[in-house]
């Protein structure tokens, strides 16, 4: 029997978009254009845009990107949805870049106590 993993919700909701990008027979920048968008319109959380930062990175979408995305839904969904989408935005890649650092972390010590073996 497997351990129940920490975090059931966010690994099937992560799961679920994988899934879907894979799926899906949009070209990567513009699948991710239209998901960040809808994303933006529905002023979705921080943790929404987390599960979105992988697939990003692999279609080479960049920040300037993001940004004139932003600048170019603005008319159409509100300033105060673009606000309220770069805050969530900025939290997302904070906690992206958290978890990277743990798991360095987590590989250097791991590295280090086989050294020592």
């Amino acid at each position: 029997m497997t351990a129940a993993p920490d975090t059931p919700v966010l690994d099937t909701l992560t799961a679920m978009t994988l899934d879907s990008v894979e799926r899906c027979h949009m070209e990567p920048r513009s699948l991710i254009l239209a998901r960040i968008s809808a994303l933006v319109a529905m002023d979705a959380p921080a943790i929404s845009y987390l599960a979105h930062i992988d697939p990003a990175i692999k279609a080479d979408f960049t920040v300037d990107q993001l940004q004139d995305l932003l600048v170019a839904i603005a008319p159409v969904v509100g300033t105060a949805r673009v606000m309220s989408a770069a805050g969530h935005i900025a939290q997302a890649f904070g906690v992206a870049i958290a978890l990277a650092e743990t798991e360095a972390e987590a590989m250097a010590q791991a590295e280090a106590e086989s050294r020592k073996a």
